[in-house]
């Protein structure tokens, strides 16, 4: 199992929405989710079979900022 977290620039909930509906068709059976609350807007990822640079690429093509968190 693995983690990863994003900071994102995405504002509003229906965003977010249609983010993670994108993220789970491209990675069914992990856990995807947005912080909204967080000033970072965070996209959080858990799982096994997902890859951070194709989360980032779907994310952005999209019109968002995504970049990994430390």
């Amino acid at each position: 199992m693995k983690i990863e977290v994003f900071k994102t620039n995405v504002q509003e909930a229906s965003q977010a929405d249609k983010i993670l509906a994108l993220l789970l068709e491209h990675f069914p059976g992990n856990r995807i989710n947005f912080d909204m609350h967080d000033c970072d807007k965070v996209l959080r990822v858990e799982g096994k079979d997902f890859i951070p640079a194709k989360i980032i690429m779907l994310v952005e093509e999209h019109g968002f900022n995504c970049t990994p968190l430390q």
